[in-house]
């Protein structure tokens, strides 16, 4: 063990622990077991990498204008410097991640989290130079690792690097997806069904509309994806502890965000007010908000197709895959686990959705403290999205079988097939064909054929795919 000291005590710190006090204070005082997020732990690596390039430059500038002696400015010495860079590189890469304790909900404004990283870099930094874990004097996590920086904008900072990562991953999910359900959409173009309202049968309609459906929605989730860049760009890098920039140099302030930048490749922003940017949190409530609007059109889409397989409803001509077995008790039982994967995970996102907004307003003057937990809400939010896409394109949507024949052969024994009647023979001629086909049991054409209401060849004109799937009638249709 090794002793660490802060201003509140000492504490014994496992000798071979990269993390130090801080942390080990957060673990013990957060008892959540919730793990904190690689995607998030990788953002703070690379933000710090900004930090520390920014003060390179920073350093060159001052030693170039011969300042070192002018006043009490500490420089870093190079061979710490650069371990501090080679070390925060390794952490953007995911390494010492297992020395990452803090838990994903804590309190104080995420400042055990960033300390903990703080004490991973300082103590990997100190090994790479040849010294031991804990030797503060040489590679403090304050002084050297968290220089020029403050927990918040160093850690909003890079929950928003976090986003926008795993936002462009959901771009290709939602695409993707979009793609397979297009397939669907081009295959069954023509194909006919029952559509439904209030769960009862309606009018004629095809599989093809049915899946064009859900493409619009996916291409507007797709849409809203691309435009929730704009809305989380803009970073409060260099403002410090409420956005003033007070004890950080005006030349870090005006460099960082333009080297995290080009670290990324992301288009990151300063924000014009820095203490806005620090204190609001509204772009990730309105994020939040456009991210759930996908959640809302999986969830419906997933609904309808089990409730269109279900065993519970008659047999609609449509097959979801069977990915796994259903019970250890009813031998052959298969369950639709897809679509309620898909379900659970959306109903988390809404959770998440109250979650955000309502600490998102908790936020008191300069400051939200409870942005670990409305982070790690919006990341969660993001990878769960991301993985529905990806399930239901590839467990779900690339094996979905529609029986052409028996869907066609349910829509002419519908009673629903006697609505497309209605401008040829009326109404109430059309309903004693509707009346009987229920009541017998038989379809459209074995119905007409008893009440002789209009001549088979028309009607089967009338009732054919082409008919049927155009986009209203025109009065020429009505020349038999």
């Amino acid at each position: 063990m090794r002793e660490e000291k802060d201003f509140l005590g000492t504490m014994q710190v496992p000798k071979e622990a990269l993390y130090g006090i801080h942390a080990l204070r957060a673990k013990k005082n957060f008892p959540d077991t919730t793990g904190f997020s690689v995607e998030w732990y990788k953002a703070m690596g690379i933000v710090k990498h900004a930090c520390y390039l920014t003060y390179l430059d920073f350093k060159k500038a001052i030693l170039k204008k011969n300042l070192k002696e002018e006043g009490p400015i500490h420089l870093i010495e190079d061979h710490i410097l650069d371990a501090l860079l080679a070390v925060s590189l390794e952490v953007a890469d995911g390494k010492w991640f297992d020395q990452f304790i803090v838990p994903a909900i804590s309190g104080g404004a995420g400042t055990s989290i960033n300390m903990n990283v703080n004490e991973i870099i300082a103590n990997a930094a100190l090994l790479k130079i040849g010294l031991q874990q804990g030797d503060y004097d040489t590679i403090d996590p304050v002084e050297q690792a968290n220089v020029f920086q403050s927990t918040n904008d160093v850690v909003p900072t890079a929950l928003r690097v976090a986003v926008i990562r795993l936002l462009v991953q959901l771009e290709t999910s939602i695409n993707t997806l979009r793609q397979e359900v297009e397939h669907c959409e081009t295959r069954y173009r023509n194909t006919l069904r029952i559509g439904y309202t209030q769960m009862q049968e309606a009018v004629p309609s095809t599989w093809g509309r049915l899946f064009s459906n859900y493409s619009d929605a996916l291409s507007r989730d797709w849409w809203r994806v691309s435009k929730c860049f704009e809305r989380i760009k803009v970073v409060n890098l260099g403002g410090g502890a409420i956005g003033t920039g007070i004890g950080i140099p005006r030349f870090h302030i005006m460099e960082v965000v333009s080297k995290l930048q080009r670290l990324t490749g992301l288009p990151l922003t300063r924000g014009e007010n820095l203490s806005d940017a620090t204190s609001n949190l509204d772009p990730l409530v309105e994020v939040h908000a456009i991210l759930k609007s996908n959640a809302v059109n999986l969830e419906k889409m997933v609904n309808d197709l089990r409730l269109l397989a279900a065993d519970v409803s008659a047999n609609h001509g449509i097959r979801i895959p069977q990915v796994q077995v259903g019970s250890s008790i009813m031998p052959g039982k298969v369950n639709p686990v897809i679509p309620e994967y898909v379900i659970s995970c959306a109903h988390k996102i809404y959770a998440n959705d109250q979650l955000i907004t309502s600490l998102c307003a908790q936020g008191c003057l300069d400051l939200n403290a409870y942005l670990p937990v409305i982070g790690h809400a919006l990341v969660e939010s993001l990878k769960l999205l991301n993985g529905m896409n990806i399930t239901l394109c590839d467990n779900l949507l690339k094996g979905i079988v529609i029986n052409e024949e028996q869907s066609v052969a349910m829509l002419y024994r519908s009673p629903s097939i006697t609505t497309a009647l209605n401008p040829y023979i009326g109404y109430h001629r059309a309903s004693e064909i509707s009346i009987l086909m229920r009541k017998e049991n038989v379809d459209v054409f074995e119905a007409n054929n008893r009440l002789q209401m209009i001549d088979d060849q028309y009607l089967r004109e009338i009732l054919s795919p082409q008919k049927l799937t155009q986009l209203g009638y025109s009065i020429f249709d009505l020349n038999q």
